[in-house]
């Protein structure tokens, strides 16, 4: 799952993983992230990715975004209704009455 996407064609993907701990006889949830080459910046944060690795990139990369499993739903805000229309309104009848 991508965690980040602020940097110019690149993302990080977050991979969790449980494993069983012999111990206290639980499982516990870890979680590895990987700095991965996205081409044409289209990941957004909480899409599902597929990684294939690469040559090394960068410092950190060497992981490349082979498909987008699934896109993360975004939540657009309705678009609210400015109120230029009635201040347009008002400025009319203030400079017709003065």
């Amino acid at each position: 799952m991508v965690v980040k996407n602020k940097m110019q064609k690149s993302v990080v993907v977050a991979v969790d993983r449980l494993f069983h701990h012999k111990l206290y006889n639980r499982y516990i949830k870890r979680t590895s992230r990987f700095m991965a080459h996205d081409e044409l910046n289209q990941c957004n944060i909480g899409d599902r990715v597929r990684l294939d690795p690469s040559r090394p990139l960068s410092k950190h990369k060497n992981w490349i975004v082979a498909e987008i499993i699934k896109k993360a739903r975004i939540y657009v805000p309705p678009s609210v209704e400015t109120n230029t229309d009635s201040k347009s309104k008002t400025e009319v009848s203030a400079s017709s009455s003065a």
